[in-house]
C-alpha cells in the first residue's frame, strides 16, 4: 500500500476507551469517560416503523409520544418537569428501525436521569385521554411536514422505492391512520417489539464505570428478560420512476437515488467515502462546486446515504429554479458518469479520505453525537468502531473498489427520479 493511502499515519488518535456490559436480562449498557460537568445517556430500542403492521402505520411515533404522558407514578407535568427541574433536557425520537429516549443534564443527575427513563420505558399507562391528544398534536406534526417539500420529497421517494414494504411507509403516519388507533394497540406493539436483548443504554460523563454498572443494574435489571427474533422482511429492488408532481411551488424540487447497502454490506464504507466525495457537507463536493460555485444553478445540493439492517438508500437532493431543473439533472448525471467510469488518482483518493476522516473526528469530539453513536452501534453491531479503525478500513478502500461501486449504485438503469415543481 502506498504511503499516500495511509490516513492513519495522518491523525494523531487520542486513546479511547468505551465499556459494554450486559445486564442478566439482556440490557446492554455502553459508556465512555469525559471529563466534562456534562452527561449524555439515550435509551435505544430497536423498534420503529418499520415494525409496524400495515394496520399500524404512524403506531411507533404515536407511542414515543404518549410514553411521555404517565406512568404508574408519575402524571405528565412530573416527568416534564423532572430533569428540566435541574436544568436538563429530555426528550425522544423514532425513525424506521428504532425508538430513543435521551436526555442531557449536569453529571450528578445521572441517577435521576436513569430512574425516570426507566419509568417511562417499562411503566407508562398510555392514558386513553392523553392518547386522543397526542393523535391531535401528531397531526399537526404531519401538515407542518407536508408544508415543507423539502422534507416531504424524501417520504414520498422512500414510498415510491419501497412501495411493497414497510420501509416505503413514512414515520409519522397520517391523519387517517392515526385516528384508528387505541390504547390496545400501542400496547400490543410494546409486547411484540419492546424486548431486552434489543434494547441499548448509553451513557457518556465524567464517572467511573463501576458507578455506572451499580445504577444500570439498580434501575435497569430488575425487568424480566424477553427476547425477539427479529422478522423483517428484506425488501425486493423495484422497478425505477420518474416521476413529476405538481405543486404549485416557486422552487424546484428534486431526489435522485436508489436502493443501496444495509448496515451489514462489505462496501458500505466505500459507498459513505463516494458520497462524500461527490456531495457530502463539505463545500468543496463534487456536485456543490459545479451545480453551486460554478454555474449558479442551485442554492441547496446534498447527498446522502442511509442504512438499515438489510438494505438503505443513495439519494442526490437539489432546490432550483423549474427553467434550471434540467441543466441540474444533466450537471448531476456528468458527475455520477465520471465517478462510474474514470478511476480516482491516488492523490484524489488519498484527499477524500483525509477529508472524511476529519469529518468523523470533528463529529465524535461532540459527546452527544458520540452518546448516540456509541448506542446506535452497539444496537446494530455489538461494538463501535475507534477512530483508529475506522481509518484502517479507510486505508484499505482502494480506486479499483470505488469504482465497481460507483459502477453499481449510480447505474442510470437503477436512478429514480422524483420531481416536486
Amino acid at each position: 500500500m502506498s504511503r499516500m493511502s495511509r490516513i492513519r499515519d495522518e491523525f494523531t488518535f487520542g486513546e479511547f476507551n468505551y465499556t459494554v456490559y450486559t445486564l442478566s436480562n439482556g440490557i446492554r449498557v455502553v459508556f465512555a469517560p469525559t471529563r466534562s460537568s456534562i452527561a449524555y445517556t439515550a435509551f435505544f430500542i430497536n423498534a420503529g416503523s418499520r415494525d409496524e403492521l400495515p394496520h399500524e402505520h404512524g403506531l411507533a411515533h404515536l407511542i414515543e409520544h404518549v410514553l411521555f404522558k404517565g406512568t404508574t407514578k408519575r402524571k405528565a407535568h412530573h416527568i416534564i418537569g423532572r430533569m428540566e427541574n435541574v436544568g436538563g433536557e429530555l426528550n425522544a425520537y423514532t425513525t424506521k428501525e428504532e425508538t430513543c429516549i435521551h436526555a442531557t443534564f449536569l453529571n450528578e443527575y445521572l441517577e435521576r436521569a436513569w430512574e425516570l427513563i426507566a419509568d417511562i420505558i417499562f411503566h407508562a399507562t398510555f392514558p386513553e385521554r392523553e392518547i386522543a391528544k397526542e393523535k391531535s398534536v401528531v397531526i399537526d406534526e404531519i401538515n407542518s411536514f407536508r408544508d415543507n417539500p423539502a422534507e416531504a420529497i424524501f417520504e414520498d421517494f422512500d414510498q415510491r422505492l419501497f412501495s411493497d414494504s414497510s420501509l416505503g411507509r413514512n414515520i409519522l403516519g397520517t391523519p387517517e391512520t392515526l385516528q384508528k388507533l387505541e390504547r390496545p394497540h400501542l400496547l400490543h406493539f410494546i409486547e411484540r417489539n419492546y424486548h431486552t436483548d434489543q434494547m441499548v443504554i448509553s451513557v457518556v460523563g465524567n464517572y467511573d464505570f463501576e458507578k455506572v454498572k451499580r445504577l444500570a443494574k439498580k434501575y435497569f435489571e430488575r425487568y424480566p428478560e424477553r427476547k425477539r427474533k427479529l422478522t423483517r422482511k428484506i425488501p425486493q429492488q423495484n422497478q425505477t420512476f420518474n416521476t413529476t408532481i405538481s405543486k404549485n411551488l416557486n422552487q424546484t424540487h428534486c431526489i435522485i437515488g436508489s436502493q443501496a447497502y444495509g448496515f451489514d454490506h462489505p462496501r458500505r464504507i466505500a459507498l459513505l467515502l463516494l458520497n462524500d466525495l461527490l456531495g457530502g457537507p463539505g463545500m468543496n463536493s463534487r456536485l456543490n462546486v459545479e451545480l453551486r460555485e460554478r454555474r449558479a444553478y442551485a442554492y441547496n445540493i446534498e447527498s446522502s446515504c442511509v442504512s438499515y439492517s438489510d438494505t438503505g438508500i443513495f439519494s442526490i437532493y437539489f432546490g432550483c429554479e423549474a427553467k434550471k431543473l434540467d441543466k441540474c439533472i444533466t450537471v448531476i448525471h456528468h458527475e455520477l458518469n465520471q465517478l462510474r467510469n474514470k478511476k480516482l488518482s491516488d492523490f484524489r483518493l488519498h484527499l477524500a479520505k483525509r477529508q472524511l476522516m476529519g469529518q468523523l473526528a470533528i463529529s465524535v469530539e461532540n459527546n452527544e453525537n458520540l452518546m448516540l453513536a456509541l448506542g446506535k452501534s452497539i444496537l446494530v453491531y455489538n461494538h463501535f468502531d475507534s477512530l483508529a479503525e475506522v481509518a484502517q478500513k479507510l486505508d484499505a478502500i482502494a480506486a479499483d473498489t470505488l469504482l465497481e461501486v460507483a459502477y453499481e449504485i449510480f447505474d442510470p438503469q437503477r436512478l429514480c427520479t422524483l420531481v416536486y415543481q
